[in-house]
């Protein structure tokens, strides 16, 4: 590709850290052999410098063994921090170790790295933080970003762009479509090209992104030819999985994609995790919960405490979800639809389906539903189905039958157990359609780790404490 913009930032975020961590050491020398009044190494600070400037190219190759320089972690804040931490304490280990091994005194004192370590740490953070500012100013400003010809007339043609246009820090920007106007938004209508030899011929682009399958070597032999990036974005979801094996079946290559890595190991890690942790989260809830239902059975003594709903979990088995009631007893096991018409407002059905499942002040929730609802409790009974193994504390959200009848993919999302909270709460909640949050539910099931498990209990946990998109 003639033009890469992201080079420049890769660049720009390796010699931030260079420097980062020249003053995370200077900073730790001073600290300790300026200020410090117990006696140590008598190492000259020029000596120091130049010793940790020859072990920086250690780190930054730690660095790259951890993808730090690799999208798909720097965009991503917590695998960042994550692998941030670890690739500094490795690198900090190899030169402890390099020093013990050679008798090459690095280190004036032993504070010395554990306060480098420190430093640098919340140095290189920091730098990262202030770089990735600085260029997501400078994309907003329409300044640094790759040109895009989008070609295609698949399903996701329209998706691709409207992820494109409506985030203003994208690191691309749409320069000519080859679609069906129908896909197009009425604002980039003008940038509709008749041909992809026409849009090359026309304007300055730099990456080609394909959604269907027409004319797929010819398009991407255009890209080699014009020494432009191809991007292939496929319509079938499916086929979006990390868990895919390239094997020889004599000569000819066959790529074996699994629907899951919840399987064997990956099993029995999840179902420890779940009674570790769903332990944990039972006896701190239990006091909380009791009194959440000796309130609930105070303010009605007549109607239950508790709502149950059949819904569907691993390979379709139907199971029974517990929640603290938080609806008005008559409107209770009823469809929004049939509920709506049975109170005589029929039009809050269509309202509530167009504004992603909820009301604002949905009529069917009683007052004490509605601090429940808000503050997410109402799912505390969940967390004794998780130590059951009934349903799993991190999965795809358990639906009933009619939720997931049209739904192509529903099998797919039924090869795990459902879980109390998910990908898709933790991505916007209530605030995102149903449609994508099965896709999400999709991408968690092939994309499965210990670690993505922990990430999203972490941001359940933020969420509710903040009360960020409780409904």
């Amino acid at each position: 590709m003639k033009r890469n913009p992201n080079f420049v930032f890769h660049v720009c975020l390796a010699l931030g850290d260079v420097l980062a961590l020249l003053a995370a050491f200077t900073m730790a020398y001073i600290l300790r052999v300026t200020f410090g009044d117990r006696p140590f190494m008598p190492i000259s600070s020029w000596s120091f410098i130049m010793m940790v400037g020859a072990m920086i190219p250690v780190w930054l190759a730690t660095f790259f063994f951890f993808n730090l320089y690799n999208g798909a972690i720097y965009k991503n804040r917590a695998k960042e921090l994550g692998r941030l931490l670890l690739a500094s304490v490795v690198s900090m280990t190899i030169m402890i170790s390099f020093s013990y091994f050679t008798d090459y005194d690095i280190f004036p004192a032993k504070l010395v790295p554990i306060y480098a370590l420190l430093f640098s740490f919340v140095l290189l953070v920091f730098n990262r933080w202030a770089i990735k500012g600085i260029r997501g100013t400078l994309l907003r400003r329409g300044k640094g970003a790759l040109r895009v010809i989008v070609v295609g007339e698949s399903a996701a043609t329209g998706s691709l762009i409207q992820e494109i246009v409506d985030n203003r820090g994208s690191e691309y920007k749409i320069v000519a479509v080859i679609a069906n106007s129908s896909v197009i938004p009425e604002k980039l209508r003008r940038l509709k090209v008749a041909s992809l030899t026409r849009a090359i011929e026309t304007v300055k682009a730099d990456v080609i992104m394909q959604t269907d399958d027409v004319n797929l070597q010819k398009n991407y032999q255009l890209s080699v030819d014009h020494h432009m990036r191809y991007v292939f974005v496929p319509d079938q979801e499916l086929l979006l999985s990390g868990n895919s094996e390239i094997e020889f079946l004599g000569a000819l290559p066959t790529i074996q994609i699994k629907t899951t890595p919840l399987v064997g190991y990956g099993r029995l890690v999840k179902r420890l995790s779940d009674i570790v942790f769903g332990g944990i989260l039972a006896i701190v809830s239990s006091p909380v919960l009791l009194i959440l239902m000796t309130v609930s059975k105070l303010s009605s003594p007549k109607d239950k405490v508790f709502f149950k709903q059949k819904r569907l979990s691993i390979y379709g088995k139907k199971i029974y979800i517990y929640k603290l009631r938080s609806m008005k007893p008559e409107y209770c096991n009823m469809s929004p639809e049939a509920a709506f018409e049975k109170m005589g407002k029929p039009e809050l059905g269509n309202r509530y389906r167009e504004n992603g499942d909820q009301l604002k002040n949905d009529p069917r929730v009683t007052k004490f539903g509605k601090f429940v609802r808000a503050t997410s409790l109402d799912e505390l009974p969940q967390v004794y189905s998780v130590l059951a193994g009934t349903i799993s504390l991190v999965g795809p959200r358990a639906l009933v039958s009619g939720e997931l009848k049209k739904y192509p993919n529903k099998n797919l999302i039924l090869s795990v157990k459902s879980g109390l909270t998910g990908l898709a709460q933790v991505s916007g909640r209530r605030n995102i359609s149903f449609e994508d949050r099965r896709s999400l539910d999709v991408y968690y099931v092939q994309n499965w780790s210990f670690l993505l498990d922990l990430q999203i209990m972490l941001q359940t946990a933020w969420m509710v404490v903040t009360r960020k998109g409780a409904k």
